[in-house]
Formats: structure tokens, C-alpha cells, sequence
């Protein structure tokens, strides 16, 4: 009867999760979009991702806080409220012309998509059993590469194939009046999937407000006073299968974002084509992303989730170097199959890290999603790598990430036995 009532609630959800992945992957694109607009170097257009994942650092945990004291539905509405308006704010930042404004307006679309990620994925956890929730969140997590791939598209079709041809240098030469009037076609492209995605995210809270939601395994505290944060962080930081989870989780979303965010450049010095193009390749990777992610949570049902992890984070740090010394279309399809690798990663170490924690989930939640600084933070260093070094070397970085995945990995394969008795007692 409880999993009937579920269904409904559990069907709203995953239209959570497909719509960060199409905020996400339309913010992925503006890091070479906004490269040519504005004239940037890598390291300054790589700002999109530090305002990008920066917020989800700042926002996870008063999520976590709204979701200890009121419910995980309210983290929800709360967080599909942020990003809504964070969306609509794209239009007077296109109006104003100002990169700063861009960045102000992706830093609350953030906002609220950490405050909804930080919700939505354990009130997944809660709606059924623990013995197969790792499983069950990645169900839901299937449907954020749905989300990603209709992202990549909006920004491959709405956005660059919008931008004017010109190069650094002719537009350099231009008149001020002649570069401004091009760089406001191309920023009302930017702006435009943006405020549609506003609409959608309004509708979607209509339909989750208007819903009654409380998942059994959810514990809502009456007073803030009961909330003992201190006590809380001090289990956590203890507890070294989270804090190791935390890590992995800090360089498998720094490892996704690199990946993604410097296709596009890596594709066009590869195959010499322009943006549009290189768009392409992106979208056959959220492709391979998406059939990935349906297919490891069927295999899940057969090899264990730590396994799994350990080999595909194993096999992309191969590729990821690889990319460093390859060339043409052998590289650039490597590039595309470290997509498929990181298909299982962020919701098999969030499932994992979180087995065992009892009523400290929603902060360790919030400490999961506050890992994904590391998508703030990691690109810049790439950016930086490849302004000194070029593009091809850039991609030891995420090489780097993948093996600390790998690690952790391993680490629950050897650990797991011991855990899963301590998660029997605790839920016992």
C-alpha cells in the first residue's frame, strides 16, 4: 500500500532529476559560449562552473537544515523555487550585456538546484527499503542523463549554433557598435532556453505543492533546538566510509565536469571543426551517459555497486590519459566512452557513503551534494593546465580524479561486509 502511494510522488521526483541535468548540461556549453563572446581566456570563461557548482557547496547544507526541520517535500519546493527564478534572472542579464550578471544569475539557478539535490536524493532513499536504495536511487538518477541529453540539445541547437563566426581577432577589429550589436544576438540565444527551463521548473512545483508526501523511513524534528549539528558533524567526520565517500564524491563531480565542459574544445582542435560540430560530440556522450546508466543499474542486480565503480573508474582514468597522447577520431570517440564510465559514479558512491547513517542522512546528504565544489574548482585548474599546456594535457586532471574514485571503490569492496552488519543493526 506504502509503495503504491509512493508511485505518483516517486514518477514527480525524477522530473527533479531530469531538470538539474538539463541545467547543468546547457550551463556546460556557455564555458566556450561565453570564451567567445566576451574574449576570454580558458581560466576566466571556466567562472561559469566555480558560480555553477560554487553555490551547490554553499546551499547543501541550509538545505540540509530545511530538510532536518521541515520535510524533505519542503527542501524540494524550496529548491525548485531558487532555480526558477535563478532561470528568469537570464533575461535581464542578456538585456545588461555584463558577464558578472551572467554568472550572479547561474549562482541562484544553483542555488536552488543544490537545495533540490540535496532533497530529492535521499526522499528517493526514504520511499522504500534500505536493502536495495543504492539500487532504487539509481532508477532515479536514469533520468538525469534524459535531462542531460535534452540540455546538450537545447544548448547545441538554441545557443551555439547562434554564434557568429567571427574569431577573436576580426571581432577585435571591429567597430564597438558592430561588436555590440553580435553580442547581443548571441547573448538573447543564451537567454532564451533559460527562461523556458523557468517555466518548466514553475510547473513542476505546482505538481509537487499540490501532492501530500511523507515517505515512512522520513524523521522531521519539531524544534530547531533538536537539531545538534555539532554532535552530527562530529559522527560524520568520524565515520571514515563517509568522509572517504565525500572525497570521492569531490573528485568523481570534479572528473564529470572537466570531462564535459572541455569537450567541445578538445573535439575542435582534434577534428579542426567548429563549435556546432563539437557540439555534436557532446551529445553522442550524454547519449552513451543515458543507456549507460539504465544498463549498470540492471547489472547492479548482479555485481555488486563497489565493483562496478572500482573497474569503470579504473577504465576512464586509461582513457582520460590516453586523450593526452591520442589524435583524431580515435581520441575524440575515447573521450565520448568515458561518458558511459561515468554513467554509475555520483549515485553509487552517494548510496554507498549514506548506508548505516541513520537519523545524521540529511546532513550527510548535504555533505555528499557540498562535495560538488569539486566541479567548481577542478575545471579552473584544468583551464589553467590548458592555457600553459595546451588542451590534450589538460586531461591528466581528470585522470587524476578518476583513480581517487577507483580508490574508494575498492575501499567498500573491502569494507562492505562489516558495514552492511552495522547498517542491519542500526536499522534493526
Amino acid at each position: 500500500m506504502v509503495f503504491r502511494e509512493m508511485i505518483l510522488p516517486f514518477i514527480l521526483l525524477t522530473t527533479c532529476f531530469a531538470a538539474w541535468g538539463v541545467a547543468a548540461n546547457m550551463t556546460d556549453p556557455l564555458v566556450k559560449v561565453f570564451s567567445k563572446i566576451f574574449t576570454m581566456s580558458a581560466f576566466q570563461s571556466a567562472l561559469v562552473q566555480f558560480a555553477y557548482y560554487g553555490a551547490y557547496f554553499c546551499l547543501a547544507l541550509p538545505a540540509a537544515f530545511i530538510n532536518r526541520r521541515f520535510s524533505y517535500k519542503t527542501g524540494v519546493l524550496t529548491g525548485l523555487g531558487f532555480a526558477a527564478a535563478g532561470a528568469f534572472m537570464f533575461y535581464p542579464a542578456s538585456q545588461s550585456m555584463s558577464y558578472g550578471y551572467f554568472l550572479a544569475a547561474l549562482f541562484i539557478l544553483a542555488a536552488g538546484l543544490s537545495i533540490l539535490e540535496t532533497s530529492a536524493n535521499p526522499f528517493v532513499i526514504a520511499m522504500g527499503p534500505v536493502e536495495n536504495a543504492t539500487r532504487r536511487l539509481n532508477f532515479a538518477q536514469a533520468f538525469n542523463p534524459v535531462g542531460c541529453n535534452i540540455g546538450v540539445f537545447l544548448g547545441a541547437t538554441l545557443i551555439l549554433t547562434q554564434l557568429n563566426p567571427a574569431t577573436a581577432q576580426q571581432r577585435a577589429e571591429m567597430a564597438a557598435d558592430q561588436l555590440s550589436a553580435i553580442q547581443a544576438a548571441e547573448l538573447d540565444a543564451v537567454m532564451l532556453p533559460y527562461v523556458g527551463m523557468a517555466c518548466a521548473l514553475v510547473l513542476i512545483w505546482l505538481a509537487i505543492a499540490a501532492l501530500k508526501i511523507r515517505p515512512t523511513r522520513e524523521k522531521v524534528v519539531a524544534h530547531t533546538r533538536d537539531v545538534r549539528f555539532g554532535e552530527t558533524l562530529t559522527r560524520l567526520v568520524r565515520n571514515p566510509h563517509y568522509r572517504f565517500g565525500v572525497i570521492a564524491q569531490f573528485f568523481n563531480v570534479g572528473a564529470q565536469t572537466c570531462i564535459w565542459t572541455f569537450t567541445i574544445q578538445y573535439v575542435m582542435d582534434a577534428l579542426s571543426v567548429n563549435e556546432a560540430r563539437a557540439g555534436d560530440y557532446l551529445q553522442y556522450s550524454l547519449i552513451l551517459f543515458l543507456l549507460a546508466r539504465f544498463a549498470m543499474t540492471w547489472l547492479m542486480g548482479y555485481v555488486s555497486a563497489s565493483r562496478l565503480l572500482a573497474g569503470l573508474s579504473v577504465l576512464a582514468a586509461l582513457l582520460s590519459a590516453y586523450l593526452t597522447v591520442g589524435s583524431g577520431y580515435a581520441a575524440v570517440w575515447a573521450l565520448v566512452a568515458i561518458s558511459g564510465c561515468l554513467s554509475l559514479m555520483f549515485p553509487t558512491i552517494y548510496g554507498i557513503a549514506l548506508k548505516g547513517l541513520g537519523a545524521d542522512t540529511k546532513f550527510g546528504a548535504a555533505g555528499l551534494v557540498m562535495a560538488i565544489l569539486g566541479g567548481a574548482l577542478l575545471p579552473m585548474v584544468q583551464g589553467a593546465v590548458i592555457d600553459t599546456w595546451g588542451t590534450a594535457t589538460s586531461f591528466l586532471v581528470p585522470a587524476v580524479c578518476f583513480l581517487v574514485v577507483a580508490r574508494y571503490g575498492l575501499f567498500d569492496m573491502q569494507s562492505g561486509p562489516r558495514r552492511a552488519e552495522q547498517g542491519r543493526a542500526v536499522t534493526a
